[in-house]
């Protein structure tokens, strides 16, 4: 770790307060690249608000919306992010297979038609900068233009998360090792 996260009796008065927003949220805990946010805390604060929105709040069930953050992870190759929404789309109900095949750059086969447009908008936005007309013309008949936006904002706040755990070397939680290569 190449930060030291503050303990809340360290915290500023302005970073506290953050803090405590988050925590006593939907999420019943700080999540931990605030912690390195709160280095800023009105952008600590912003960010947590809106990623609080992306994670409980989007059309999507965890079992989609986890499809759009486990693939930003893993262009990120973002170990700590992985760990935490492996587990997070495996509780939603997401097929463990599909898991792997994100891991290991596969195209995964989706029995939802929603699942796999946001597997491929996800994929095209990280690794092709944008999406092709006929992509999106398809997403807006299978998801329609929210769909779109918040898988968008899926995949951008998870790339500020995941650069966040980079840079700073956010490691696993003891005994863990990361399935990422």
């Amino acid at each position: 770790m190449r930060l030291k996260l503050l303990s809340p009796g360290e915290m500023s008065a302005e970073q506290k307060e953050t803090y405590d927003e988050a925590v006593s949220g939907k999420r019943g805990a700080p999540p931990a690249p605030m912690m390195a946010w709160l280095n800023s805390p009105d952008m600590a604060r912003h960010a947590t608000r809106l990623g609080e929105q992306l994670r409980f709040n989007t059309i999507f069930p965890a079992k989609l919306s986890e499809i759009a953050i486990l693939v930003t992870a893993r262009h990120w190759t973002s170990h700590y992010e992985w760990y935490a929404h492996k587990r997070l789309a495996l509780k939603g109900g997401m097929d463990p297979k599909i898991i792997e095949d994100i891991r290991d750059r596969r195209t995964p086969t989706f029995d939802d038609p929603k699942g796999q447009i946001i597997y491929d908008l996800a994929k095209s936005l990280h690794e092709g900068k944008g999406v092709s007309k006929p992509l999106y013309d398809e997403a807006v008949e299978v998801l329609g233009e929210r769909g779109i936006v918040e898988v968008i904002g899926l995949c951008g706040y998870y790339t500020m998360v995941s650069m966040t755990l980079n840079t700073f070397e956010f490691g696993l939680p003891e005994g863990e090792i990361s399935d990422l290569a």
